[in-house]
């Protein structure tokens, strides 16, 4: 009994539904994995890939996929001659050319791609270079000048890597072309795998004689000052792109760029998160308890800001429109978030502590209760108030 074929959208592993594209990424994937090169000696892996292989010739073909959907295998039997014992079916007509031309590229080096995008104008390859500017400078924005090594057209052969006098020649392996055809047989007929030339390496040109003044590539190096302008509102690590101040293009195609990083030296008062900067003030016991103007600093200079009175350390305070400019529009400013800490005092003078005594008094407290007795209050018979140290003390403990 012959045996029994399996639907080829199962073996594709695609839906009935699939599209051209879909169907074609299936196959390639399916014939990768099973190509008797990747798999020599082993049978069941080739019968999987002439499975595959029948099943993507009539998928790929819309009257041969419509005749497939409304008959099934039947559409195809009693054909003669066959291709590997699948009840007849002729691969005559099935183009594999554009998928093996991509895959047997991909498996052994060179392929279709590469050869065809050697020959039209290619842009040149980007450079990278970094600069470091100050907190001020990310947020307000500044002008930098970089010296960067850039490539240009050698002046003593024009750019054509040729010995002045002489001419490069079109390459005879390649027509001037800068690419090959390889010809090789399948299971399903013969297969074109087109390369880049090796012996032009995809130029389409030789060099006999080469420039002594660049060594036949048609580039000489020079340093050069390249001026950048950092935008108000950059953040550290973000790039600015200069054009075509990059590596020359191929076959007329265009510079490339300058990709300039900016790294941001950190600032001793200042963070930064997004457009907004974060801050830290200390104040006295003295500014916090009874109220004062204080100095704050800012990146747009000093502003003075009144603490109410009773203010508890940790109190954050919002000045807003003094943060990071956005990046897209300067009239986009975030805030400053400052937070307030009430210093304790380290170095008092006998004076100093004895009017803080005298003070503590005064609140209703003392500093010289004994630890084994809780004061009482005589007048209440109940604990003594909490003075207004006390008070203090427990803000600095929390």
């Amino acid at each position: 009994m012959a045996e029994s074929k399996r639907d080829y959208y199962e073996v594709l592993g695609v839906s009935r539904d699939a599209d051209e594209a879909t169907i074609k990424k299936a196959y390639r994937k399916v014939a990768k994995k099973y190509h008797p090169d990747m798999n020599p000696g082993d049978a069941e892996a080739e019968k999987k890939f002439k499975e595959a292989s029948e099943a993507y010739a009539v998928l790929s073909d819309a009257d041969k996929r419509r005749q497939y959907d409304q008959y099934g295998h039947a559409a195809f039997e009693g054909g003669a001659g066959g291709a590997g014992g699948f009840g007849g079916f002729d691969f005559n007509g099935a183009d594999f050319s554009d998928i093996f031309g991509d895959m047997f590229g991909d498996l052994f080096g060179g392929g279709r791609r590469g050869g065809r995008a050697s020959q039209g104008p290619m842009k040149g390859a980007n450079i990278r270079k970094s600069v470091r500017i100050t907190f001020e400078e990310a947020v307000f924005g500044c002008e930098k000048e970089l010296d960067v090594v850039l490539k240009d057209s050698c002046p003593k052969c024009n750019g054509t890597g040729a010995k002045p006098g002489t001419s490069p020649e079109t390459c005879s392996k390649c027509g001037g072309k800068g690419q090959v055809v390889y010809t090789q047989q399948s299971f399903f007929g013969t297969v074109q795998n087109v390369q880049t030339c090796p012996d032009c390496h995809g130029t389409g040109k030789i060099i006999r004689e080469k420039c002594s003044g660049c060594g036949g590539t048609g580039y000489v190096s020079n340093r050069k000052k390249i001026s950048v302008s950092i935008p108000a509102g950059i953040d550290n690590g973000q790039s600015v792109r200069i054009r075509e101040k990059g590596e020359p293009g191929v076959n007329g195609g265009p510079r490339g760029d300058l990709l300039v990083e900016v790294v941001v030296s950190r600032h001793p008062i200042f963070q930064r998160q997004d457009m907004h900067i974060f801050s830290t003030v200390p104040i006295s016991f003295a500014q916090a308890a009874l109220g004062a103007d204080v100095k704050i600093k800012t990146v747009d200079g000093d502003v003075i800001y009144t603490v109410k009175p009773g203010t508890k350390t940790g109190t954050k305070v919002r000045l807003k429109g003094k943060g990071v400019p956005s990046i897209r529009s300067a009239s986009i400013r975030g805030d400053h978030y400052v937070t307030l800490v009430i210093q304790t005092p380290e170095h008092l003078s006998a004076e100093a502590k004895e009017a803080l005594r005298k003070f503590d008094e005064l609140s209703g407290n003392t500093l010289h209760t004994p630890e084994s007795s809780e004061p009482k209050d005589s007048a209440k018979g109940g604990k003594k108030k909490k003075g207004f140290m006390d008070k203090v003390k427990e803000a600095f403990e929390d």
